[in-house]
């Protein structure tokens, strides 16, 4: 069991409060086998990251700009498979509305996009690949998420799922949640708690803060999901 006071809570938002992993496997495999790249390796670098980066870390020589317009739109048309992470609604549904914001390395379209298809609340601050100059694993994206509640970023409970999003956390000064959804235990040690999914999450609120209790410590291999 572990114990953290904040003010708010900063989501990432695949795989933490919905599961698109078999849908960014499959756009990305297929825009990796048309450049004559290694799928597996462009699928491992896209989890937690822009599209942008992606595209640049993995293929230096084509016009990133360009390719992320193709890749978003594959995207936001393959909502197979797409569902709630494993307590996800519930949790929302605890939390008042202004006390919690949605910070994703995907665009504004595509986020809003799988949101409502998950029928999730699109929430009032959501952080997006359009609102930033850097990516996680670099801390803008969270401390613009702090920035835009008016919080201090002590004050701000990270979830996440993916290494890059746990290093953008912790560079902002914030403490992590970590979710087992896509990574095993091991690889997301680095969360102040490692859990499961947002079904071992609850959360109560008084006097203006938040008590969230991080239930179900795992170790070993990743988690089916819900």
């Amino acid at each position: 069991m572990r114990t953290f006071d904040c003010a708010a809570i900063l989501f990432d938002l695949d795989g933490v409060l919905v599961d698109s992993t078999a849908s960014v496997g499959r756009v990305w495999r297929a825009w990796a086998e048309q450049h004559g790249l290694d799928p597996d390796y462009v699928i491992r670098t896209a989890h937690g990251r822009r599209s942008v980066e992606t595209i640049r870390l993995c293929a230096p020589h084509i016009d990133a700009e360009a390719a992320v317009r193709i890749v978003e739109k594959l995207e936001i048309d393959d909502t197979l498979d797409l569902a709630v992470i494993n307590g996800a609604r519930e949790l929302l549904s605890s939390i008042p509305a202004d006390k919690w914001a949605v910070v994703t390395s995907g665009t504004r379209a595509l986020a809003t996009s799988r949101m409502r298809a998950a029928n999730l609340p699109v929430p009032s601050i959501l952080v997006t690949a359009n609102e930033v100059s850097e990516g996680k694993p670099h801390p803008e994206p969270y401390l613009k998420g702090a920035e835009l509640m008016g919080l201090a970023p002590a004050d701000c409970l990270v979830v996440e799922d993916t290494p890059a999003g746990i290093q953008a956390a912790r560079a902002a000064g914030m403490p992590v949640i970590a979710l087992t959804t896509t990574y095993s235990s091991d690889t997301v040690r680095e969360g102040d708690a490692v859990v499961r999914h947002l079904g071992d999450v609850t959360v109560s609120a008084q006097d203006g803060r938040l008590r969230v209790m991080a239930s179900t410590v795992v170790t070993g291999a990743v988690v089916e999901r819900a």
